[in-house]
């Protein structure tokens, strides 16, 4: 399965997700790292990892569609079946899931539908919430709003600090993502294998 990884910061996901590939935990190719960032840190790691990058800078574009466009470009290029954002601080607009439509997937570190949008970590803490956690989803048009794929609880102790708990729910991605990832692409290879 040929995935591509969206991300626009340090891109602790894309690492996770790279090693479990490298670990064999995630029988995939990363063919293409899509950074808006050219200066993130996620850039280095790619480079690292030998994965090909395409950065791009939206405001030199027209709009949305005109990036988009070159994205899609990009991946289809490479043959790439599955999207997986990881920490990519954009909206996906329409020309991207019309032509990955249920092929984008997303990580969020809440249990949605619960803290939506940005610093959902930060919105749960505040919030006073006993339990939190991570959900990967697939993406549909609005935000953080897509059928939920995997979820998992962490609770929250009293000993907790806000640090501590970005950090329990950073440990929880960094396993689920992969693992979610690779039943994924089982799952996709069977349903592409039962139509020849």
């Amino acid at each position: 399965m040929n995935i591509a990884v969206f991300a626009s910061g340090n891109g602790s996901n894309f690492q996770a997700i790279a090693d479990a590939v490298k670990e064999g935990r995630l029988k995939a190719d990363i063919k293409l790292l899509v950074c808006d960032k050219p200066e993130a840190g996620v850039v280095e790691r790619a480079s690292q990892a030998g994965v090909p990058v395409f950065c791009f800078r939206p405001k030199s574009y027209e709009n949305k569609a005109a990036f988009e466009k070159e994205i899609v470009e990009e991946l289809e290029s490479r043959q790439v079946e599955i999207i997986a954002l990881a920490g990519y601080m954009r909206l996906i607009g329409d020309t991207l899931l019309h032509a990955f439509d249920r092929r984008i997937v997303n990580i969020h570190p809440s249990l949605l539908p619960a803290f939506q949008g940005k610093d959902a970590i930060g919105q749960a803490w505040k919030a006073g919430v006993k339990v939190t956690g991570v959900t990967i989803h697939w993406v549909d048009a609005g935000i953080d709003t897509g059928e939920i794929i995997a979820q998992q609880p962490i609770d929250i102790k009293e000993s907790d600090s806000l640090r501590s708990l970005t950090a329990a729910i950073q440990a929880e991605e960094h396993r689920l993502y992969p693992d979610t990832l690779q039943r994924l692409t089982s799952s996709i290879s069977r349903r592409e294998s039962e139509k020849i």
